[in-house]
């Protein structure tokens, strides 16, 4: 091998050449070009195997194009090596360093600036040969086809504009450790058969996407960074085939990684974050399949599978996307097994169209919609997967047939499978547990088959069935739910064999009007009550029981049996009767009035409306026509000031002047009258007013009936239910609303018939200092306490002290002060050896709070 030496004018000896290019061509292969620190501004064409060396070491020469264009350093001969040079190009939308088909180039610690490394080689196999291979990526090239090769290793491509490394045709490429960044355009591209192996390679800032494949290219990356690419961080076209291993992609401007045309790509242990769109696209017929990879903080979904493409994806993860975390459209297929998916803004898996998603041993966790929504055609297996902390857990409302097995569904906000109209569906051993609303929901028109597994601790009904519906549920077992265990709605129907209803707060079974379930060999325990019937519904109950009772279907009850035999029929066999206000003297009811504490305006008004009330029941026994008159009454005020107490002292006044047969009081509030399903309120406000009947109904927080914003909410047409009855029965129930000052009187103007039918408000005003203290001094006396003067002048500044805001809780501060105090008496009296009876009454100053006390 012999050295050349090139320097610069007035460096160097006898046969140093001036000119690179003249070395060169000078050279015999295989010898080596030495060029001394400098910079050299011509175009340099290697066309023999030689070796070019920056003698300064890397950095210390620079090639510059000439101005009238073309590149700096062009290979056309194999074997070609290039070490320590920067080239820098004149355009930086030109080549700056080529490599012509059939050459071998090799840079090692060069930096190309200004303008791209361009490769060519010949357009590549034929047709026959290319699918023969379409397996074998490190095939060699057929005969007479000759193939260009290039090695990258520590260098850097800076500044290129269009492309920084662009590689066509019959390419063999290599780049290790090098870095490719600040490119107005493409970073790098692959075209035609090129070939690419990248290890440790660095993209960084490229206004276009970071890497582009088109024709049948290949890549190969391993242990490489793609970051703040303009669009896609890898994007593979046509035919194009690429395998990553530890590919970290950061902040593209739209996909990490997108596929379209038939292109396959496999990453394994790869990182997407924060990609301005999806994380992974797949489109048309592309194929990906990821293992072991991440994608966090997407733009729009985690994963996106369109057209009759399919991704298959192992031991992943897909965190907070902005959109649903996979989402499948048209005939696509998404396969994901033991996958992970967190906190995503709309869907944890979203399969429209009639695509298709098959999940095994996956967990979704956090998302703001549904865990698993599968819609229109699609189609859907879930098997042993944990679904969490989701808006509802598995919606399905396709007919293409979803199959859930084995699988969890836990803390959703609401609903926890629903089955919506259309839809075709087996669960088999699903558990659901903690629902916000019903754990199980069959709509209209669904074809449903629930076999094993439990309902567990939800806040709604545990199984709702909806008009129409007949699904068929066995062997489930449905535990502690807030209303009913089975709620089958009116017309609905059903076969339910071997269920176990354990503590349902309502019937264990409600069945609606005309609802026509067969229930057999299901068994009922600890529930509110065992069944309750709508007239017209026609259960049949086969050898099922209620807590070792054989239950038996209430028989309907007939409009004329009266208003007891309604209410029985409504709250279904067992329930208790509220009883009757007992037998007593007006005079004697309007002293236990005026004994109350404080209330001096509410004990005006009353006895105001009871005078008004004697007038009009004397008239009316006089055979004179009573004037008109509304019983109902709206009770203003802040809580803990008496309005349950003179409700019910109204009710035995009303009773007392014989305008009221019953005088009994039902107190309800919001979740006693409105139901969480269509169709559900009516009857339960009905069920609520029928107790009610010949007495006083109760609401408490009545201003909850009609929300802000009102919309969609149950609670008006529980208000609408409610004035309806009150013109039906106008003259056999007295309701009575309560609730804060200012919300109720938003509550009355709601609805044009509240206003009519309550004419009179009673303001009940917090207590004061003293009205407190003769509460707490009842309380004391009921159980045999007294006050020392002391302790009463602590308690009196206490109260006066105590602020009076949203928490305040008037009347029942007073009572949980005497419990307070009586707490704290015990503790002081246990340290005495032998107390007397003054001692164990004495409530004393040291007994209150120690804010109070002093202490």
């Amino acid at each position: 091998m012999t050295r050349l030496t090139v320097a610069p004018r007035g460096q160097g000896g006898r046969g140093t050449f001036r000119r690179i290019g003249d070395a060169v061509r000078a050279a015999a292969p295989g010898d080596l070009v030495a060029v001394a620190p400098g910079t050299y501004t011509e175009t340099v064409l290697l066309d023999r195997a030689v070796v070019l060396v920056a003698e300064g070491g890397p950095g210390s020469v620079t090639l510059t194009a000439p101005p009238g264009g073309g590149p700096a350093l062009t290979a056309t001969g194999p074997d070609c090596a290039v070490r320590g040079v920067t080239v820098r190009g004149a355009d930086p939308a030109e080549p700056v360093v080529t490599v012509s088909a059939g050459a071998g180039l090799v840079l090692e610690d060069c930096a190309v600036v200004s303008g791209r490394v361009q490769a060519r080689g010949a357009d590549g196999e034929p047709a026959e040969e290319q699918e023969e291979h379409e397996e074998h990526e490190e095939h060699d090239e057929p005969a007479g086809v000759a193939v260009t090769a290039v090695l990258l290793r520590r260098c850097r491509l800076e500044g290129a504009r269009g492309a920084g490394l662009h590689l066509a045709g019959g390419v063999r490429a290599r780049l290790e450790d090098t870095l490719v960044r600040a490119v107005e355009g493409t970073g790098v591209v692959l075209s035609g058969t090129a070939r690419l192996e990248a290890v440790r390679m660095r993209l960084e800032g490229s206004t276009g996407s970071g890497i582009r494949l088109r024709g049948r290219s290949r890549l190969r990356l391993a242990d490489s960074v793609l970051q703040d690419a303009g669009r896609a961080g890898l994007l593979l076209e046509d035919a194009c085939r690429a395998t990553a291993d530890e590919l970290r992609i950061e902040s593209p401007g739209s996909a990490g990684v997108h596929l379209t045309g038939t292109a396959r790509a496999e990453l394994s242990d790869c990182r997407i974050r924060h990609a301005s769109a999806s994380g992974l696209v797949v489109q048309e017929d592309a194929v990906l399949t990821a293992r072991g990879c991440s994608v966090a903080d997407a733009g729009a979904n985690g994963l996106l599978v369109t057209g009759a493409a399919g991704a298959t994806l192992t031991d992943c993860r897909i965190d907070r996307s902005a959109f649903s975390a996979v989402h499948l459209s048209g005939t696509a297929t998404g396969r994901l097994t033991d996958c992970l998916v967190r906190d995503g803004a709309e869907h944890g898996v979203h399969a429209t169209d009639a695509s298709r998603a098959e999940l095994a041993d996956c967990a979704i966790g956090g998302v703001g919609m549904t865990g698993v929504a599968v819609l229109d055609r699609a189609a859907a297996t879930v098997t042993g997967c944990r679904i969490t902390g989701a808006a509802t857990g598995v919606v399905v409302g396709s007919a293409a047939g979803t199959t859930v097995e084995h699988s969890t569904v836990s803390g959703t906000t609401d609903i926890g499978v629903q089955l919506a109209e259309g839809a075709a569906a087996v669960l088999a051993g699903v558990r659901i547990t903690g629902a916000g609303a019903a754990g199980v929901v069959v709509d209209a028109g669904a074809d449903a088959t629930v076999n094993g597994g439990s309902v567990e601790d939800c806040a709604g009904s545990g199984v709702v069935v909806w008009t129409g519906a007949r699904p068929a549920f066995s062997h489930v077992r449905i535990e502690r739910p807030a209303k009913n265990g089975v709620f089958l709605a009116e017309g609905a129907g059903g076969a339910f064999t071997s269920l176990d209803v354990v503590g349902s707060g309502f019937p264990a079974l409600h069945i609606g009007a005309k609802a026509d379930p067969e229930f057999r060999h299901c068994r009922i325990r600890d529930c509110a009550e065992a069944l309750g019937e709508d007239e017209g519904a026609a259960a049949v109950l086969e050898d099922c029981t209620a807590d070792g009772v054989p239950l038996a279907p209430v028989p309907a009850v007939a409009p004329a049996a009266g208003a007891a035999a309604a209410r029985t029929a409504t709250r279904g066999p067992g329930a208790a009767e509220e009883p009757d206000a007992p037998e007593e003297h007006l005079d004697d009811l309007l002293v236990e009035l005026h004994e109350l504490v404080g209330l001096d305006r509410v004990k005006h008004d009353v006895g105001s409306l009871v005078k008004l009330m004697q007038t009009v029941r004397r008239r009316e026994e006089a055979g004179l026509p009573a004037p008109p008159l509304s019983r109902h009454l709206v009770f203003a005020g802040n809580p803990g000031t008496g309005k349950t107490t003179v409700a019910r002292l109204y009710g035995r006044l009303l009773k007392a002047l014989g305008l009221l047969r019953r005088g009994h009081l039902v107190e309800v509030d919001r979740t006693a009258l409105v139901g969480e399903y269509v169709g559900h309120t009516g009857p339960k406000t009905a069920a609520a007013f029928n107790r009610a009947l010949g007495g006083v109904l109760f609401i408490d927080e009545a201003y909850s009936l009609a929300p802000l914003g009102g919309g969609n909410d149950f609670g008006l047409e529980a208000v609408t239910t409610l004035v309806k009855l009150m013109e039906d029965h106008r003259d056999d129930v007295v309701v009575i609303a309560a609730g804060y000052p200012g919300e109720m009187t938003r509550f009355v103007n709601s609805n044009p018939g509240l206003a009519s039918r309550f004419g009179r408000t009673l303001v009940f005003e917090d207590y004061d200092a003293s009205e407190l203290v003769s509460i707490f001094e009842y309380e004391a006396k009921e159980h045999q306490y007294e006050l020392t003067a002391s302790a009463r002048e602590g308690l009196t500044g206490l109260f006066e002290r105590v602020p009076r805001g949203e928490g305040f809780g008037n009347g029942r501060s007073a009572r949980q002060m005497f419990q307070e105090m009586t707490e704290r008496q015990a503790q002081r009296v246990a340290m005495l050896g032998a107390p007397t009876p003054e001692e164990l009454m004495s409530l004393e100053a040291q007994d209150l709070p120690p804010a109070a006390s002093g202490s």
